[in-house]
């Protein structure tokens, strides 16, 4: 059975810093796409940065240059390094695991991830 426990979310002023980590159990993550997303209130659930398999990372726009995904083989776990938070990142984020191994296409897209986290919050003040 698969299991993603994300854990690290907050309250956090706007320009501080986060550190979410996703544990993972039942697959390994190394060969899969790993991905954190983020659903704010009344919005859709949006992407935020994937690792890939094969070490590629892929960020969204809104968040480039700030969040820095990473991924530790022999812990099983991926995580999201948020700096210079702004209010517009408060969010639930959640970890996905792409079922399907090996896989490169895609992977900034909701509807490829079959395993899902129970979501942590982020709320940045201003």
């Amino acid at each position: 059975q698969v299991q993603l426990v994300e854990s690290g979310g907050g309250l956090v002023q706007a320009g501080g810093s986060l550190r979410l980590s996703c544990a993972a159990s039942g697959l390994t993550i190394s060969n899969c796409a790993t991905a954190w997303f983020r659903q704010a209130p009344g919005k859709e659930r949006e992407f935020v940065a994937v690792f890939t398999w094969n070490g590629n990372t892929l960020y969204a726009d809104s968040v480039k240059g700030r969040f820095t995904i990473s991924r530790d083989n022999a812990k099983n776990t991926v995580s999201l390094q948020m700096n210079s938070l702004k209010p517009e990142d408060t969010a639930v984020y959640y970890c996905a695991a792409d079922a399907t191994p090996y896989r490169i296409v895609g992977v900034a897209t909701t509807s490829l991830y079959h395993y899902w986290g129970q979501g942590t919050q982020v709320t940045v003040s201003s």
